[in-house]
């Protein structure tokens, strides 16, 4: 009778997180910055599939890894907070609650499937000046585990996340001007690329979550918009 094969729980955990390290490496790395007007996010992306998108009124999610992973997760948070704003009010849906979830689902997959989620993702959230304890932005940043951390100012993923950060930790200031930060974004994800030339307008996928825009505060920018953010500041 042949012995039954046996890995320890924790090289089965530590070959999970390096399989899943290494798929969101290999991915292009995205950046969310708080400046003056809100919460700026800006990608690597030169392909016409987002990498960035909203969840809800004041809500943007960024992902990186693979993508038909993260754009279901996606998903499964926009119905999350569309059931949850419908019970109860659209004011109830918060970032935190929604990171919460996304960091549920995630860790449960790392711990119960035999493939982990190759995938990290930011939920970022714009303040509302109308609610007394809610005029804070929020950045949270969930990884392949379901770790969950909140990053006040700016949170970069995927790719060479070092790089990218090195340049934010640097350079970043608090109340930035929206160009400012945008070519600040722009100049972070440039260390981080493969290629040493900076990135255009043309590559990058920007989006705000603008704190005076009424109503829904997401917007996608064209690609003139970008560049005009990039040229003003």
């Amino acid at each position: 009778m042949s012995m039954p094969f046996y890995v320890s729980p924790e090289q089965v955990m530590a070959d999970k997180a390096e399989f899943a390290r290494k798929g969101i490496a290999r991915g292009k790395s995205i950046v969310a910055l708080e400046h003056q007007g809100g919460v700026l996010l800006m990608a690597e992306n030169a392909t016409t599939l987002s990498k960035v998108g909203e969840i809800y009124d004041r809500i943007a999610y960024a992902g990186v890894g693979k993508f038909s992973e993260f754009d279901q997760l996606r998903k499964v948070g926009v119905r999350f907070a569309d059931t949850k704003g419908y019970a109860y009010s659209r004011e109830d849906v918060r970032g935190r609650g929604l990171a919460n979830a996304f960091s549920q689902v995630i860790g449960e997959v790392f711990t119960r499937e035999i493939k982990p989620l190759e995938l990290e993702i930011i939920v970022a959230e714009v303040g509302d000046d109308r609610y007394e304890d809610h005029r804070a932005n929020s950045l949270y940043r969930i990884k392949y585990d379901g770790f969950i951390s909140d990053h006040p100012g700016f949170c970069a993923i995927g790719g060479n996340v070092e790089e990218v950060e090195s340049v934010l930790k640097n350079d970043y200031r608090e109340g930035m001007p929206a160009g400012e930060a945008a070519n600040l974004g722009r100049q972070a994800l440039s260390a981080g690329a493969e290629r040493s030339s900076a990135l255009d307008a043309d590559s990058l996928e920007v989006c705000l979550l603008d704190r005076e825009r009424t109503g829904r505060k997401f917007c996608r920018l064209s690609t003139d918009e970008v560049q005009g953010m990039l040229d003003g500041s």
